[in-house]
C-alpha cells in the first residue's frame, strides 16, 4: 500500500509540475471531502481546472481516461460541487485527467470528465 501510495505522491508532484510549466497555478492538492478527491486543483486564467491524477504502470491496463468509472466520475463531481460552493466559485470550470505512465511519461487529456446528463 505505502509503495503503490508514495507512485500516486510521485505522479501528482510529476503532474503539478507539468501544469505549471504549461502557465497553470496550484491552488490546492488532494482535496478531500466525504464523497470523494480532487487530485490537483489548478487556475488557467479564468478557468479552475480540476485534475484527476492517474498513475499507469503498464499500458495494458487501459487509457487513464477510460479507467474512470461511473462510479468514480460521480466521486469526483461530488467532491467538485462540494469544493466549489465552499470557494464560491463563479467562474468556468473544467475536468481534466494527467495520466503518468510506467516510465513518468505525463500525457495531459484536457475536458475529459463532463457531468452525465440528467
Amino acid at each position: 500500500m505505502a509503495r503503490t501510495q508514495d507512485a500516486g505522491n510521485a505522479a501528482e508532484a510529476l503532474a503539478a509540475q507539468h501544469l505549471e510549466a504549461h502557465g497553470l497555478h496550484i491552488r490546492a492538492r488532494n482535496v478531500r471531502r466525504p464523497w470523494g478527491e480532487l487530485d490537483l486543483v489548478a487556475q488557467e486564467h479564468d478557468t479552475l481546472v480540476l485534475v484527476e491524477v492517474r498513475k499507469r504502470s503498464h499500458p495494458g491496463f487501459g487509457g487513464a481516461a477510460a479507467s474512470i468509472d461511473r462510479g468514480k466520475r460521480q466521486r469526483l463531481l461530488r467532491a467538485a460541487e462540494a469544493y466549489l460552493q465552499e470557494q464560491d466559485w463563479r467562474g468556468p470550470v473544467r475536468f481534466d485527467v494527467i495520466a503518468v505512465d510506467g516510465s513518468n511519461h505525463v500525457e495531459w487529456l484536457q475536458d475529459a470528465i463532463q457531468a452525465e446528463p440528467s
